[in-house]
Protein backbone atom coordinates (compact mmCIF):
# COMPACT_ATOMS: atom_id res chain seq x y z
CA UNK A 1 0.00 0.00 0.00
CA UNK A 2 2.88 2.19 1.05
CA UNK A 3 4.48 1.41 -2.27
CA UNK A 4 1.41 2.51 -4.11
CA UNK A 5 0.76 5.87 -2.65
CA UNK A 6 4.53 6.69 -3.40
CA UNK A 7 4.23 5.83 -6.39
CA UNK A 8 0.99 8.08 -6.95
CA UNK A 9 2.64 11.22 -5.34
CA UNK A 10 5.90 10.48 -7.77
CA UNK A 11 3.62 10.74 -10.80
CA UNK A 12 1.93 13.78 -9.20
CA UNK A 13 5.27 15.23 -8.56
CA UNK A 14 6.75 14.31 -11.92
CA UNK A 15 3.22 16.16 -13.68
CA UNK A 16 3.64 19.39 -12.16
CA UNK A 17 7.09 19.49 -13.40
CA UNK A 18 6.79 18.68 -16.58
CA UNK A 19 3.14 21.06 -16.74
CA UNK A 20 2.05 22.46 -19.04
CA UNK A 21 3.55 20.37 -21.77
CA UNK A 22 0.98 21.15 -24.34
CA UNK A 23 -1.64 23.63 -25.12
CA UNK A 24 -3.64 25.33 -22.15
CA UNK A 25 -7.13 26.59 -23.11
CA UNK A 26 -7.91 29.91 -21.46
CA UNK A 27 -11.78 29.40 -21.42
CA UNK A 28 -13.81 33.44 -21.53
CA UNK A 29 -17.41 32.63 -21.06
CA UNK A 30 -18.23 35.65 -23.11
CA UNK A 31 -18.26 37.73 -26.26
CA UNK A 32 -14.35 38.74 -27.17
CA UNK A 33 -13.78 42.38 -26.01
CA UNK A 34 -15.05 42.58 -22.51
CA UNK A 35 -13.11 43.29 -19.46
CA UNK A 36 -12.83 39.48 -18.36
CA UNK A 37 -11.79 38.94 -22.02
CA UNK A 38 -9.52 41.72 -21.42
CA UNK A 39 -7.59 39.71 -18.77
CA UNK A 40 -7.45 36.55 -20.51
CA UNK A 41 -5.31 37.78 -23.84
CA UNK A 42 -3.49 40.08 -21.10
CA UNK A 43 -2.47 36.75 -19.19
CA UNK A 44 -2.16 34.62 -21.92
CA UNK A 45 0.94 36.47 -24.09
CA UNK A 46 2.96 35.90 -20.71
CA UNK A 47 2.34 32.29 -20.07
CA UNK A 48 3.11 31.45 -23.08
CA UNK A 49 6.26 33.23 -23.33
CA UNK A 50 7.32 31.66 -19.70
CA UNK A 51 6.80 28.34 -20.52
CA UNK A 52 6.92 27.86 -24.32
CA UNK A 53 3.78 26.54 -24.52
CA UNK A 54 0.63 27.81 -26.12
CA UNK A 55 -2.20 29.54 -23.57
CA UNK A 56 -5.39 29.80 -26.03
CA UNK A 57 -8.61 31.75 -25.44
CA UNK A 58 -11.57 30.16 -26.27
CA UNK A 59 -14.53 32.60 -25.80
CA UNK A 60 -17.84 30.30 -24.97
CA UNK A 61 -19.98 32.89 -24.61
CA UNK A 62 -24.09 32.80 -23.53
CA UNK A 63 -26.62 32.16 -20.99
CA UNK A 64 -24.87 34.60 -18.47
CA UNK A 65 -21.65 33.20 -19.27
CA UNK A 66 -22.84 29.66 -17.59
CA UNK A 67 -22.11 27.78 -20.94
CA UNK A 68 -18.53 28.95 -20.69
CA UNK A 69 -18.56 27.64 -16.93
CA UNK A 70 -20.26 24.28 -17.52
CA UNK A 71 -17.90 23.41 -20.06
CA UNK A 72 -14.86 23.87 -17.60
CA UNK A 73 -16.81 22.20 -14.60
CA UNK A 74 -17.03 19.29 -17.02
CA UNK A 75 -13.22 19.50 -18.37
CA UNK A 76 -10.52 17.41 -17.34
CA UNK A 77 -8.90 18.70 -14.06
CA UNK A 78 -5.57 18.49 -15.17
CA UNK A 79 -4.07 22.02 -15.60
CA UNK A 80 -5.07 22.62 -19.34
CA UNK A 81 -8.37 23.98 -19.01
CA UNK A 82 -9.13 27.28 -17.08
CA UNK A 83 -11.98 29.48 -16.63
CA UNK A 84 -11.43 33.35 -16.62
CA UNK A 85 -14.96 34.80 -15.63
CA UNK A 86 -16.44 37.81 -13.59
CA UNK A 87 -18.52 37.13 -10.50
CA UNK A 88 -21.61 36.54 -12.29
CA UNK A 89 -21.29 32.91 -12.77
CA UNK A 90 -19.48 32.32 -9.49
CA UNK A 91 -21.82 34.34 -6.97
CA UNK A 92 -24.69 36.13 -8.66
CA UNK A 93 -26.20 33.56 -11.45
CA UNK A 94 -26.68 30.47 -8.92
CA UNK A 95 -28.87 32.54 -7.15
CA UNK A 96 -31.48 33.32 -10.45
CA UNK A 97 -31.15 30.25 -12.59
CA UNK A 98 -32.41 26.82 -11.16
CA UNK A 99 -31.39 24.45 -13.56
CA UNK A 100 -27.33 25.36 -13.08
CA UNK A 101 -25.43 22.49 -14.34
CA UNK A 102 -22.64 23.36 -11.56
CA UNK A 103 -22.39 24.53 -7.88
CA UNK A 104 -19.91 27.45 -7.75
CA UNK A 105 -18.98 26.44 -4.53
CA UNK A 106 -18.04 23.22 -4.65
CA UNK A 107 -17.02 22.44 -8.53
CA UNK A 108 -14.13 24.39 -8.74
CA UNK A 109 -10.54 24.34 -7.40
CA UNK A 110 -10.36 28.78 -7.25
CA UNK A 111 -6.77 30.02 -8.17
CA UNK A 112 -7.19 33.44 -7.90
CA UNK A 113 -9.50 36.71 -8.23
CA UNK A 114 -6.99 38.34 -10.80
CA UNK A 115 -8.65 42.10 -11.01
CA UNK A 116 -11.61 43.91 -9.30
CA UNK A 117 -13.11 47.24 -10.69
CA UNK A 118 -15.87 49.38 -8.85
CA UNK A 119 -19.31 51.00 -10.96
CA UNK A 120 -19.75 54.01 -11.37
CA UNK A 121 -23.46 55.62 -11.81
CA UNK A 122 -23.53 57.53 -14.86
CA UNK A 123 -26.19 59.69 -16.48
CA UNK A 124 -26.36 60.99 -20.09
CA UNK A 125 -24.09 64.45 -20.59
CA UNK A 126 -27.27 66.89 -21.07
CA UNK A 127 -29.01 64.95 -17.74
CA UNK A 128 -30.99 67.31 -15.77
CA UNK A 129 -29.34 65.14 -13.07
CA UNK A 130 -26.39 66.43 -11.48
CA UNK A 131 -25.79 64.66 -8.35
CA UNK A 132 -27.04 61.33 -6.37
CA UNK A 133 -29.26 63.36 -4.29
CA UNK A 134 -30.80 64.49 -7.91
CA UNK A 135 -31.60 60.98 -8.78
CA UNK A 136 -32.62 60.06 -5.25
CA UNK A 137 -35.29 62.74 -5.43
CA UNK A 138 -36.31 62.28 -8.69
CA UNK A 139 -37.17 59.15 -8.11
CA UNK A 140 -39.01 59.37 -4.42
CA UNK A 141 -40.96 61.75 -6.34
CA UNK A 142 -41.61 60.04 -9.98
CA UNK A 143 -41.53 55.62 -8.47
CA UNK A 144 -40.74 53.23 -11.40
CA UNK A 145 -39.82 56.06 -13.92
CA UNK A 146 -36.14 56.58 -14.37
CA UNK A 147 -34.21 54.17 -16.31
CA UNK A 148 -31.22 51.90 -15.63
CA UNK A 149 -29.59 50.23 -18.40
CA UNK A 150 -27.57 47.21 -17.74
CA UNK A 151 -25.58 44.48 -20.04
CA UNK A 152 -28.00 41.62 -18.64
CA UNK A 153 -30.48 40.33 -16.11
CA UNK A 154 -28.06 39.07 -13.31
CA UNK A 155 -25.11 41.22 -14.53
CA UNK A 156 -22.75 43.15 -11.56
CA UNK A 157 -24.63 47.13 -13.19
CA UNK A 158 -27.73 45.55 -12.75
CA UNK A 159 -27.29 44.20 -9.05
CA UNK A 160 -25.82 47.51 -8.23
CA UNK A 161 -29.21 48.93 -9.22
CA UNK A 162 -31.10 46.83 -7.21
CA UNK A 163 -28.46 47.56 -4.26
CA UNK A 164 -29.09 51.33 -4.62
CA UNK A 165 -32.91 51.11 -4.83
CA UNK A 166 -33.24 49.03 -1.79
CA UNK A 167 -30.57 51.22 0.22
CA UNK A 168 -32.42 54.29 -0.71
CA UNK A 169 -36.06 52.83 -0.52
CA UNK A 170 -36.57 54.33 -4.71
CA UNK A 171 -37.59 52.23 -7.50
CA UNK A 172 -36.41 52.51 -10.96
CA UNK A 173 -36.98 50.38 -14.38
CA UNK A 174 -34.93 47.97 -15.37
CA UNK A 175 -33.54 47.72 -18.77
CA UNK A 176 -31.74 44.70 -19.67
CA UNK A 177 -29.41 44.69 -22.87
CA UNK A 178 -26.91 42.04 -24.37
CA UNK A 179 -23.89 43.61 -23.42
CA UNK A 180 -22.10 46.67 -22.49
CA UNK A 181 -21.94 48.92 -25.16
CA UNK A 182 -25.70 49.14 -26.67
CA UNK A 183 -26.07 50.41 -22.89
CA UNK A 184 -23.25 53.08 -23.57
CA UNK A 185 -25.10 53.85 -27.08
CA UNK A 186 -28.32 54.21 -25.90
CA UNK A 187 -27.11 56.12 -22.67
CA UNK A 188 -25.02 59.09 -24.73
CA UNK A 189 -28.26 59.00 -27.10
CA UNK A 190 -30.14 59.87 -24.07
CA UNK A 191 -32.48 56.53 -24.36
CA UNK A 192 -31.70 55.60 -20.77
CA UNK A 193 -31.78 57.52 -18.04
CA UNK A 194 -28.70 56.65 -15.91
CA UNK A 195 -26.81 53.07 -15.50
CA UNK A 196 -24.19 51.79 -13.15
CA UNK A 197 -21.33 50.98 -15.30
CA UNK A 198 -18.04 49.30 -14.48
CA UNK A 199 -15.66 52.27 -14.59
CA UNK A 200 -13.11 50.71 -17.14
CA UNK A 201 -16.13 50.43 -19.71
CA UNK A 202 -17.29 53.78 -19.44
CA UNK A 203 -14.07 55.95 -18.91
CA UNK A 204 -13.34 57.22 -22.04
CA UNK A 205 -16.94 58.34 -22.79
CA UNK A 206 -16.94 60.15 -18.56
CA UNK A 207 -13.41 62.18 -19.57
CA UNK A 208 -14.35 62.91 -23.51
CA UNK A 209 -17.80 64.68 -22.06
CA UNK A 210 -20.29 62.02 -23.39
CA UNK A 211 -21.26 60.77 -20.14
CA UNK A 212 -21.57 62.84 -16.65
CA UNK A 213 -20.01 60.83 -13.40
CA UNK A 214 -22.26 61.13 -10.51
CA UNK A 215 -20.86 58.82 -7.88
CA UNK A 216 -18.19 55.46 -7.92
CA UNK A 217 -19.48 52.41 -5.63
CA UNK A 218 -16.00 52.02 -4.37
CA UNK A 219 -15.23 52.39 -0.56
CA UNK A 220 -12.72 55.64 -1.44
CA UNK A 221 -12.60 57.20 -4.81
CA UNK A 222 -11.01 55.87 -7.90
CA UNK A 223 -7.44 57.66 -9.01
CA UNK A 224 -8.92 57.76 -12.53
CA UNK A 225 -12.03 59.87 -11.57
CA UNK A 226 -10.31 62.27 -8.34
CA UNK A 227 -13.29 64.82 -8.44
CA UNK A 228 -16.10 61.80 -8.62
CA UNK A 229 -17.81 61.10 -5.07
CA UNK A 230 -18.12 58.13 -3.18
CA UNK A 231 -21.52 56.82 -3.07
CA UNK A 232 -21.05 56.17 0.64
CA UNK A 233 -19.75 60.75 0.22
CA UNK A 234 -23.07 61.49 -1.38
CA UNK A 235 -25.04 59.79 1.59
CA UNK A 236 -26.42 56.31 0.15
CA UNK A 237 -24.25 53.90 2.41
CA UNK A 238 -23.89 49.88 1.85
CA UNK A 239 -23.24 50.20 -1.68
CA UNK A 240 -20.04 49.56 -1.97
CA UNK A 241 -19.69 47.11 -4.88
CA UNK A 242 -16.50 45.71 -7.10
CA UNK A 243 -17.02 43.86 -10.68
CA UNK A 244 -14.27 41.50 -10.55
CA UNK A 245 -12.82 38.51 -12.91
CA UNK A 246 -10.95 35.77 -11.67
CA UNK A 247 -9.09 32.46 -12.52
CA UNK A 248 -10.82 29.13 -11.73
CA UNK A 249 -10.19 25.40 -12.59
CA UNK A 250 -12.31 22.16 -12.60
CA UNK A 251 -12.54 20.61 -9.03
CA UNK A 252 -9.65 18.50 -8.42
CA UNK A 253 -6.69 19.82 -9.90
CA UNK A 254 -3.27 18.21 -8.16
CA UNK A 255 -1.97 20.06 -5.77
CA UNK A 256 1.32 21.28 -6.50
CA UNK A 257 -0.29 22.22 -10.68
CA UNK A 258 -2.63 24.14 -8.60
CA UNK A 259 0.48 26.06 -7.00
CA UNK A 260 2.69 26.07 -10.29
CA UNK A 261 -0.47 27.56 -11.86
CA UNK A 262 -0.90 30.30 -9.26
CA UNK A 263 2.42 31.59 -8.96
CA UNK A 264 2.58 31.86 -13.12
CA UNK A 265 -1.01 33.73 -13.00
CA UNK A 266 0.10 35.83 -10.61
CA UNK A 267 3.37 36.50 -11.97
CA UNK A 268 1.75 37.52 -15.00
CA UNK A 269 -0.57 39.58 -13.47
CA UNK A 270 2.28 41.41 -12.01
CA UNK A 271 3.96 42.48 -15.31
CA UNK A 272 4.07 46.34 -15.11
CA UNK A 273 2.70 46.24 -18.68
CA UNK A 274 0.32 44.22 -17.44
CA UNK A 275 -0.47 46.30 -14.49
CA UNK A 276 -0.36 49.56 -16.14
CA UNK A 277 -2.94 48.34 -18.68
CA UNK A 278 -5.74 47.82 -16.56
CA UNK A 279 -4.78 50.68 -13.46
CA UNK A 280 -4.67 53.06 -16.35
CA UNK A 281 -8.37 52.76 -16.88
CA UNK A 282 -9.60 51.98 -13.38
CA UNK A 283 -8.67 48.42 -12.35
CA UNK A 284 -7.21 47.71 -9.05
CA UNK A 285 -5.15 44.17 -9.20
CA UNK A 286 -5.77 41.89 -7.03
CA UNK A 287 -3.92 38.95 -7.88
CA UNK A 288 -4.61 36.98 -3.72
CA UNK A 289 -4.32 33.40 -2.56
CA UNK A 290 -6.92 30.62 -3.17
CA UNK A 291 -7.52 30.90 0.28
CA UNK A 292 -8.46 34.34 0.00
CA UNK A 293 -10.53 34.08 -2.97
CA UNK A 294 -12.73 31.00 -1.35
CA UNK A 295 -13.26 33.36 1.59
CA UNK A 296 -14.01 36.38 -0.78
CA UNK A 297 -16.34 34.24 -2.38
CA UNK A 298 -18.38 32.91 0.13
CA UNK A 299 -18.92 36.42 1.31
CA UNK A 300 -19.67 37.44 -2.63
CA UNK A 301 -21.97 34.64 -2.45
CA UNK A 302 -23.42 34.87 0.11
CA UNK A 303 -24.61 39.57 -0.14
CA UNK A 304 -25.86 39.00 -3.72
CA UNK A 305 -27.99 36.04 -2.77
CA UNK A 306 -29.49 38.56 -0.11
CA UNK A 307 -29.65 41.45 -2.61
CA UNK A 308 -31.55 38.86 -4.98
CA UNK A 309 -33.62 37.55 -2.89
CA UNK A 310 -34.96 41.19 -0.99
CA UNK A 311 -35.53 42.53 -4.49
CA UNK A 312 -37.17 39.09 -5.62
CA UNK A 313 -35.55 39.18 -8.64
CA UNK A 314 -35.32 36.65 -11.80
CA UNK A 315 -34.13 36.69 -15.19
CA UNK A 316 -37.12 35.16 -16.92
Amino acid sequence: MLSILALGLSALAAQAQTWPDKTVTLVVPFPPGGSTDQVARAVGPKLTAKFKQSFLVDNKAGATGTIGATFVKRAAPDGYTFLVTSLGPLVIVPHLVKSLQYDALKDFDLITVAVQSPNVLVVPINSPHKTVADVIAFEKANPGKMSFGSAGNGSSDHLTAELFWQQTGTTGVHVPYKGGAPVHTDLMGSQLDASFQNINSVIQYIKGGKMRALAVTSPKRSPVLPDVPTLAEAGVKGVEVASWQAIVAPKGLPPAVKEKAHAAFVEALADPKVQEQFTSIGFEMVANTPAQFADFQQKEYARWKKVIEAGKITID
